[in-house]
């Protein structure tokens, strides 16, 4: 991976760089990765995106592999933080970029590497397997972390995230209706994909301040 890999979106002289990760199934240019960076450029906030090696090898052979276990990308996640060399940097994700975004986030924050950890669509267990959490880590994380999770996210609802034991560094921001690409249903909501991404960079803009 090089500075070449990362797809740039905002002012070259934000404060702030935030550095995602894709989810399991979808590249770095989906719609709404693409969709939640512009949100944020459009909110003075530099973004980079990157891919895992099992993304880039889709787009180079058109075939499609099951992803790696999230424990096998740790270490492409650190490489690619060395490798955009960012000053003050907030990591993350959506879905599954988020959950190896938290795998890594303490040790970086530890080092001085990073500032904070945002997740899009927490996978708080596999759809339909609510007793197989995947929150061991994040009983314990110490690093500021912002979660946005749709009320409707099959992977972790309202309901049953209430239960869970999270760290005090967790803030869960809901938006209403949103599904796991936090998207609503405007006509039984009111709310249209464009209010929650208003949202969601007003809120993110916000919690940047409030970090050391």
């Amino acid at each position: 991976m090089t500075q070449s890999d990362f797809l740039i979106s905002g002012p070259s002289d934000s404060s702030t760089t935030i550095l995602l990760a894709h989810g399991a199934g979808a590249p770095m240019d989906s719609a709404t990765m693409t969709a939640v960076s512009e949100a944020l450029a459009d909110n003075g906030i530099k973004v980079a995106r990157f891919e895992f090696e099992y993304m880039a090898q889709r787009r180079r052979s058109g075939k499609v592999k099951p992803p790696p276990r999230a424990e096998q990308l740790l270490g492409e996640y650190r490489d690619a933080v060395e490798r955009l060399n960012a000053g003050r940097l907030v990591i993350g994700g959506k879905s599954m970029g988020g959950r190896v975004a938290s795998m890594v986030a303490d040790e970086l924050y530890r080092a001085g590497k990073v500032k904070g950890l945002i997740c899009l669509g927490y996978p708080f267990h596999p759809i339909g397997k609510p007793d197989q959490l995947r929150t061991a880590h994040l009983e314990r994380l110490q690093t500021p972390t912002l979660i946005f999770q749709g009320t409707r996210d099959p992977f972790g609802t309202p309901e049953e995230v209430a239960t869970y034991q999270l760290s005090k560094s967790i803030d869960i921001h809901w938006l209403e209706d949103g599904d796991h690409d936090l998207k609503p249903r405007k006509k039984i909501s009111g709310f249209s994909t464009q209010d929650h991404l208003r949202s969601l960079a007003q809120r993110l803009s916000a919690w940047l301040l409030e970090l050391p």
